[in-house]
């Protein structure tokens, strides 16, 4: 199992995430920013906990980012 978090105050909208998994990753059309899809909300962070297969994915999605928001760990 691992456990995605994401700043997404801090998000600058260049889209990376998306291009790296859009299965988990959208721009929202209000703001320009992306969101983790299916998300939970804890204070300033969006969490998401998905099964291992997903990993390098997200892993990817976290890489790509320029502003380095979006955190990946193993549970």
């Amino acid at each position: 199992m691992i456990q995605v978090a994401f700043q997404r105050n801090k998000c600058i909208g260049c889209y990376a995430c998306v291009e790296a998994a859009p299965e988990h990753w959208a721009m929202s059309r209000r703001d320009g920013k992306s969101f983790l899809r299916k998300s939970e909300k804890r204070g300033d962070y969006y969490i998401k906990n998905l099964p291992e297969p997903e990993s390098e994915k997200l892993e990817r999605s976290a890489r790509n980012c320029p502003v380095r928001i979006i955190r990946v760990k193993r549970l």
